[in-house]
C-alpha cells in the first residue's frame, strides 16, 4: 500500500459556480414560470382570447385585423410580466433581459419559450389562438374514441395473453350482448 502515497492523487473538483449573471438569469426566468402559471395571468390571457379568437382562421393569407390584435396582445402582457418582475427583482430592466434572452433561449423550457415567443413571432401568436379556436369550438382533432378502458376480467386472448376489446372494429361486435 506505500505505492499510494507516491501517486500523488490530486483530484481536480468542478465547483459549481455560478456568475451574478447566471443567477439573476435563472432567477428572472423562475419569476417569469411562476407569474404564467398563477391564475391571475390565465385569466388575462384566456380573457384576451376570448375577446378576439372569433376573427382568426386557418388560412395563408392573414387578415389585417390581425396586426391590431397582436399588438395589443404584446402590449398587455408584456406590460403585465414585466410589472410583476419589476415588482419581484430590484432594478429588472426587460431590455436587459431580452438581450439575455437572446443568447440563452436553449436555457428556457419549451412551455416558457412559446409563452415568450408568442410576444415576438408572429407565426406562434396566431398558432396559439388557432389552437384557442379549435378547442373552444370542438373542431381539433378529439381521440377520446380511440380509447377504451376495460376491467381486468374482461375477455382475453388467450394466445398472446391480451384483452380484448368485444367491440373493436376489428373483432366484430360483441355476441355477449
Amino acid at each position: 500500500m506505500a505505492g499510494f502515497k507516491d501517486l500523488n492523487l490530486d483530484e481536480d473538483l468542478a465547483v459549481g459556480r455560478s456568475s451574478r449573471a447566471d443567477t439573476r438569469f435563472d432567477t428572472t426566468v423562475g419569476h417569469i414560470e411562476d407569474i404564467i402559471m398563477e391564475e391571475r395571468f390565465q385569466t388575462l390571457q384566456h380573457d384576451f382570447k376570448e375577446k378576439y379568437y372569433h376573427h382568426f382562421t386557418d388560412d395563408e393569407e392573414n387578415k389585417l385585423i390581425y396586426t391590431d390584435i397582436f399588438k395589443e396582445y404584446v402590449g398587455l402582457v408584456e406590460n403585465y410580466i414585466q410589472g410583476e418582475l419589476k415588482n419581484r427583482i430590484s432594478g429588472f430592466s426587460m431590455e436587459d433581459f431580452s438581450k439575455t434572452l437572446e443568447n440563452r433561449h436553449d436555457q428556457i423550457g419549451g412551455d416558457i419559450l412559446d409563452m415568450l415567443l408568442s410576444f415576438t413571432d408572429f407565426v406562434a401568436f396566431k398558432q396559439m389562438f388557432l389552437e384557442y379556436k379549435s378547442a373552444k369550438e370542438g373542431t381539433g382533432m378529439d381521440f377520446s374514441d380511440l380509447i377504451t378502458i376495460r376491467s381486468t376480467t374482461s375477455l382475453r386472448d388467450e394466445h398472446q395473453g391480451m384483452q380484448i376489446d368485444p367491440d373493436s372494429p376489428r373483432e366484430g361486435p360483441s355476441s355477449n350482448r
